[in-house]
């Protein structure tokens, strides 16, 4: 009991200091939360057992495009139900800052493989189809941009039209509805026919192919067999779950394991300083008091504890309130992101090492004051009062 009285005294003597420390530590593993969780959610494999649709991109990469003649030739592979293809537009809206997904896509076969996820009214289906520069948009594009059906909407797209021009005009013709949480409501669908004609070069070739299966029993199966269908041809193909094709547009901006742990590191590294110097500063105005604890019976395992239980439980408090702070924003974010990272939560694999890396911390800032409190001499100690 006294112990924890004398702990609590200690960290209420100088409430500014031990606050901004708290402060600095738990944004240190509100980071280490979320950015390790960022990093687990793309690590993460997505199985190909069990799922209903299936993402084949080019083999070399995912920019690099597959002909439009693997359409037929996939659906007619036992197992395949339907078999349709999305393509990457690349455009954005007015400035370079205001870009989000455009798929040129077959509008009846697109919306029948997703049934379980968007659906458009009737009318503005057959609206959409009726229009060749018509586009529909989720509920998130209307909002951000305050579009509404009938607008013109002017892009600038990555590829560049006949003759030269990459401005782009379409028409909204429809608002889509989702079914699911995991349905992003931020893209917007154009004709593939259309687009296909009017750009410039690469004509005839799609993005990817997406398949729906019969039996997701069979879907790692009918993966191989889209592989092996093309093998040594121009353009092989690989064909993974929807969910890995998802996450894999992030990736091609790096490796964000490496990137996550470059940036933890230097934060943590920059909080040993910190927290190190504010717990050597806070054992030296002590001094002179633990030579007293030692003169009425405190033995230097005890007062050297007392030190170290000190910066243990600076590093237990921050560090906690930064990982219970991070689930609860990533939480939140789950929903909004669980078209493209599925598995983006903080774990509690995640959670456990967190707590043994606080308690490495506060150790680590903890053990000189510690050492030093150990080996404290109570003459020399009380000549500095």
């Amino acid at each position: 009991m006294y112990y924890l009285q004398f702990l609590l005294s200690n960290l209420g003597r100088k409430k500014a200091r031990t606050v901004l420390t708290l402060l600095s530590i738990l944004i240190a593993f509100l980071l280490f939360g979320l950015l390790r969780s960022l990093a687990a959610a793309f690590d993460q494999g997505a199985e190909i057992a069990g799922e209903d649709r299936l993402i084949s991109i080019n083999k070399i990469s995912l920019i690099q495009p597959l002909p439009e003649a693997y359409l037929g030739k996939v659906q007619g592979l036992d197992g395949v139900d339907k078999v349709t293809s999305a393509n990457w537009f690349g455009g954005y809206y007015q400035e370079a800052k205001n870009q989000f997904p455009q798929f040129p896509v077959i509008a009846d076969d697109y919306f029948e493989i997703y049934k379980d996820m968007v659906s458009l009214p009737e009318a503005q289906m057959q609206a959409w189809k009726k229009n060749r520069v018509g586009v529909v948009i989720g509920q998130g594009l209307a909002d951000r941009f305050k579009w509404k059906i009938g607008d013109r909407v002017p892009l600038i797209g990555l590829f560049p039209r006949e003759g030269g021009s990459t401005t782009w005009e379409f028409v909204v013709e429809g608002i889509y509805e989702t079914q699911s949480k995991s349905a992003d409501i931020n893209t917007m669908l154009m004709h593939y026919d259309y687009f296909d004609e009017a750009r410039q070069y690469a004509k005839g070739t799609l993005g990817w192919l997406i398949i729906r299966v019969k039996d997701p029993k069979q879907s790692a199966q009918i993966a191989t067999a889209v592989d092996a269908l093309f093998a040594n041809s121009p353009a092989e193909t690989k064909t993974s779950s929807e969910k890995e094709f998802a996450k894999s547009f992030a990736k091609q901006f790096g490796d964000i394991g490496l990137i996550t742990t470059l940036i933890l590191g230097a934060v943590f590294f920059t909080m040993l300083l910190v927290a190190g110097n504010t717990m050597a500063q806070s054992f030296r105005e002590r001094i002179p008091e633990l030579a007293i604890l030692k003169t009425l019976g405190f033995s230097d395992v005890s007062v050297m504890l007392m030190v170290l239980a000190e910066s243990i439980a600076v590093s237990l408090i921050g560090g906690l309130a930064g990982l219970f702070l991070a689930k609860f924003i990533l939480g939140g974010a789950a929903t909004a992101m669980a078209s493209t990272l599925p598995g983006l939560h903080l774990s509690t694999t995640m959670m456990l090492f967190g707590v043994g890396l606080m308690l490495l911390f506060g150790l680590l800032t903890g053990i000189i004051p510690a050492l030093q409190g150990l080996r404290l001499n109570i003459v020399a100690a009380l000549r500095r009062r």
